[in-house]
């Protein structure tokens, strides 16, 4: 699972679940380019990766809803690596919504970013990817896209048509030699951790119900960078050159997917 020379795009790398990602891969020695909005913190997550080694890291703006900044980003991202084997794509938001009631601005905040943000990355990676002889597109699906979600009505949405579009990815793209899976993680992220901080009590033991009583390994989220990270390697490796259009949880088992 070596990622040697490895020429890999992550979004959303400025915390998280992405900040993870480009640590995991700069250590098994890829050449990375971390994507975000929030440049400062992203800049500094792959300056420490570099630091530590023995990849190397780099930093660019993008803003996943925007056709041409993504458009543009790549490109220079491209030119930076020399070409491009692997796009991971954690970026992502999510918000509070009631099916009875979430707004269109809401609704359209989310599918803007979640959804045409997976097409309009992979669709960019694509060609890029294609010259080199095929590789990797790593989507970011949820446990919300497959159940019901009574307090994330768009996010779910939103997740469920990251999962339609990463199988048909999959499908069109499989002839070129490229592989297009979803992760569907249970991790503890910060933004996780801020929101349980903020949690009432009530709110704390209705999360534990339906999110963690079901995770067989310890009923708790996992680490990022010591639960994901290494499933992201693998993901980006030639050693899974035979798995695609598959939603894989890692979430110790918190869903199956069938």
């Amino acid at each position: 699972m070596e990622l040697q020379g490895k020429r890999i795009i992550v979004t959303g790398s400025a915390r998280g679940m992405g900040a993870a990602t480009v640590r995991a891969y700069v250590a098994a020695g890829a050449n990375v380019i971390g994507m975000d909005v929030s440049d400062e913190a992203g800049a500094a997550v792959s300056a420490e990766a570099q630091a530590n080694g023995p990849g190397k890291a780099g930093y660019l703006h993008v803003d996943v809803a925007d056709k041409a900044s993504v458009e543009a980003a790549f490109a220079q991202a491209v030119e930076q690596l020399g070409g491009l084997d692997t796009l991971a794509h954690p970026a992502a938001i999510q918000r509070s919504s009631d099916a009875g009631n979430v707004g269109v601005d809401d609704w359209d905040l989310m599918f803007a970013v979640n959804v045409r943000g997976t097409m309009l990355t992979n669709q960019a990676a694509y060609p890029y990817i294609k010259a080199a002889s095929g590789g990797s597109i790593i989507n970011f699906g949820s446990i919300s896209g497959q159940r019901p979600e009574p307090g994330a009505a768009a996010y779910s949405a939103s997740k469920g048509a990251v999962h339609s579009w990463t199988r048909t990815a999959a499908g069109t793209w499989g002839a070129d030699n490229i592989r297009v899976n979803a992760i569907l993680p249970a991790m503890a992220t910060p933004m996780y951790l801020e929101a349980m901080e903020r949690a009432s009590d009530e709110e704390r033991t209705a999360s534990y119900w339906m999110n963690h009583q079901s995770i067989a390994m310890g009923e708790k989220y996992g680490d990022p960078d010591k639960d994901l990270g290494p499933v992201m390697v693998f993901l980006a490796s030639d050693a899974s050159h035979f798995i695609t259009g598959q939603m894989i949880p890692v979430d110790g088992g918190q869903t199956s997917v069938r």
